[in-house]
């Protein structure tokens, strides 16, 4: 509706630079939003299960982390249908998540590394549970005083 108003009142320009044409293409109905978000979040959770399945194979553990890590890769790009990927982007760079998002993209990549060309099986093994770790820690920073209440349950077990 935004763009109908800017080509009638005259302000639309014919080059839009980059950030304004990932805008734009984020401009998606909120149903067409909703169902894309559905269909990929719902084919990041097949990838983790398929993924959590191929571990029993004999070699599998490549496969179980090639399919863990693109489960949360999607998982983590279906909130882009939700709130935009610049929207996304910037969120996940604030400095409340900062750290958490280092880690779990480092996670994703040293995860991959581990099972594709370092052949180190307990290795991929240890980046995947960390990539569930930093997950966890990165999506309870949307939740108010979610982190704070895991915080104080872990340190009330441990005392």
């Amino acid at each position: 509706m935004e763009k109908l108003r800017r080509v009638l009142s005259g302000q639309d320009d014919e080059e839009q630079g980059l950030t304004a044409q990932v805008l734009d293409a984020s401009s998606l109905s909120f149903n067409t939003r909703l169902k894309w978000f559905a269909i990929c979040f719902a084919s990041g959770i097949v990838f983790s299960i398929l993924g959590t399945g191929l571990l029993w194979l004999p070699g599998g553990i490549k496969l179980f982390a090639v399919f863990y890590t693109l489960g949360n890769i999607a998982a983590l790009a279906s909130t882009c249908f939700l709130m935009g990927p610049v929207k996304q982007l910037k969120k996940m760079f604030e400095t409340t998540r900062l750290l958490a998002t280092i880690v779990m993209l480092l996670c994703f990549i040293l995860t991959l590394c581990a099972a594709l060309w370092w052949h180190k099986k307990g290795l991929a093994l240890l980046f995947c549970i960390l990539q569930f770790l930093s997950m966890t820690w990165y999506s309870l920073s949307y939740i108010p005083y979610a982190r704070d209440a895991v915080i104080k349950c872990c340190s009330s077990l441990l005392s």
